[in-house]
């Protein structure tokens, strides 16, 4: 257990207010708060930094891009781990929900192979040495579209930390690529595809979904709560899609792509997620609703770094800014993502609550981490 210690002299990012003052952590957790500037002896001064509770990540393909950081390179796994959870430490995110791929098409062209149970366990194994610097937990992105879902999901239990369950569906012509000309210049772009490699790709694709996607769907809702798990919907496009979304308990909806998708899910009490990457750059890289359209309607809930873990605390600064409201723009990526997963000890500056902590200052308007806590112990 780490040493008690004061950070002062900073601005706490409380819950619907931002007020100058000192905090205690004793034992992991946040045990006095106090406002004023002063420094008591002994105290940790922040120079009048931001100090925001640490951020909750629920999406992210990180990992996967330390596992294959070039084309056909696959990197070790211990040493892809540790570098992912260094970064994230390092941008100020204290607990991550590790986004995993279940559901695979192991034969033909299109193959793409099962990885998620043994790079789970390799995580948990790192975890139980005590060489991780924040908190992980699994999100499940099961692939409905694809032959070997139910296995897959078969290989876990609640011992896996398996709190995010998304149903994601990437069949061609709908959802994220609607637009099939959208889908075709990207899989070009990445893999090289000819025309007739691309429509003999859709084809199958569109087949597969026909034959197991609606047993599938069924399966994973079923898994999801035999793991306790949260139950997210992915790329809702129509306020139909969003119906059956809710229909199966979704409590999340990760980056609908159409406004009208956005207000359903406000309408059934879905949060919603965007990409921290849309904010940043204006809009979506598939063509999709913007998250900043969202935010002025307020449309949007809680923010994702996705591909981007420095893009997390950028994005939140910048609705703070729109929203005019600091501590409404840094909700979207503490105290809501907490809510959103029922993780009621984390997430807010708060007596008893972790000591999961950041402090930030704006330089030339952009936010610099300068120190992390992760449950009273500096990791950045």
């Amino acid at each position: 257990m780490t040493d008690a210690f004061t950070l002062a002299n900073a601005l706490l990012v409380l819950p619907g207010e931002i007020v100058r003052g000192s905090l205690r952590v004793e034992e992991g957790e946040i045990s006095a708060i106090d406002q004023g500037a002063a420094v008591p002896k002994g105290a940790i001064d922040c120079d009048g930094d931001f100090l925001a509770p640490g951020l909750i990540e629920l999406h992210t393909d990180n990992l996967e891009r330390h596992m294959q950081p070039r084309p056909k390179v696959d990197w070790p796994h211990t040493a892809a781990i540790l570098a992912h959870d260094a970064e994230l430490a390092g941008t100020g995110i204290t607990t991550v929900f590790d986004a995993m791929r279940v559901g695979s098409i192991p034969n033909g062209y299109s193959r793409y192979l099962a990885y998620a149970r043994q790079l789970a366990s390799e995580l948990w194994a790192l975890r139980e040495k005590n060489v991780l610097k924040i908190s992980h937990f699994l999100h499940l992105r099961a692939e409905v579209c694809s032959e070997t879902l139910i296995s897959e999901l078969s290989e876990f239990g609640p011992e896996d930390r398996v709190r995010i369950v998304s149903l994601m569906d990437h069949t061609p012509g709908q959802r994220q690529f609607r637009d099939l000309n959208k889908l075709a210049d990207y899989l070009r772009g990445k893999f090289g595809l000819t025309g007739a490699d691309f429509e003999a790709h859709v084809a199958m694709l569109l087949e597969l979904q026909k034959r197991v996607g609606k047993d599938h769907e069924n399966k994973a809702v079923e898994e999801a709560r035999r793991f306790g798990a949260v139950l997210a919907s992915h790329d809702d496009t129509t306020a139909a899609q969003v119906a059956v979304s809710a229909g199966h308990g979704v409590r999340l909806a990760e980056f609908p792509t159409t406004v009208e998708a956005a207000k359903a899910c406000h309408a059934h009490g879905v949060a919603v997620m965007m990409g921290a990457p849309n904010v940043i750059r204006g809009g979506s890289h598939s063509g999709n609703v913007a998250a900043e359209e969202l935010a002025r309607q307020d449309k949007l809930d809680i923010l994702s770094s996705d591909y981007v873990p420095a893009a997390l605390l950028l994005s939140a600064v910048r609705l703070g800014e729109l929203w005019g409201n600091m501590a409404r723009g840094l909700a979207t990526v503490t105290s809501a993502p907490a809510r959103a997963v029922q993780l009621d000890d984390r997430g807010q500056i708060a007596l008893g609550l972790r000591a999961d902590l950041l402090q930030f200052r704006m330089l030339d308007g952009f936010p610099a981490a300068r120190g992390v806590w992760s449950r009273g112990m500096r990791v950045a």
